[in-house]
């Protein structure tokens, strides 16, 4: 119950989604910020090979804990002023508006695992 209580000091993390978060990951908190990225499938991925270079792409984790993050990513890019500048950042240097609410999840993950690991 510890946990959960750290974890719904973050502006847009409730109740239930701190509980999911802690079901769904239960390595939050236990291991480094990409671990937990890639963990989570927000971390982006290069596809390159050889002269030809694709599009970052994330893929592979836990799709599951992708769709709990979605609506606390809103609020939190209302509320928690330092991910409203980072979002809008992205924006203004021309990423598409789902790609930036990945970018801001992605944070917010890394930012509850540091809370955790270091609590």
């Amino acid at each position: 119950m510890a946990k959960v209580s750290i974890l719904r000091k973050q502006k847009g993390i409730g109740f239930i989604t701190a509980i999911s978060m802690l079901v769904c990951l239960p390595e939050l908190g236990k291991v480094g910020r990409k671990q937990i990225g890639a963990l989570a499938g927000v971390s982006p991925f290069n596809r390159e090979s050889g002269k030809w270079k694709g599009k970052s792409f994330i893929s592979g984790g836990r799709r599951l804990i992708r769709k709990i993050l979605y609506m606390p990513v809103l609020v939190a890019i209302r509320f928690n002023q330092r991910l409203k500048v980072f979002y809008q950042r992205l924006l203004d240097s021309g990423k598409i508006k789902k790609v930036a609410l990945v970018a801001v999840m992605r944070k917010l993950l890394i930012i509850s695992n540091a809370t955790l690991k270091y609590a």
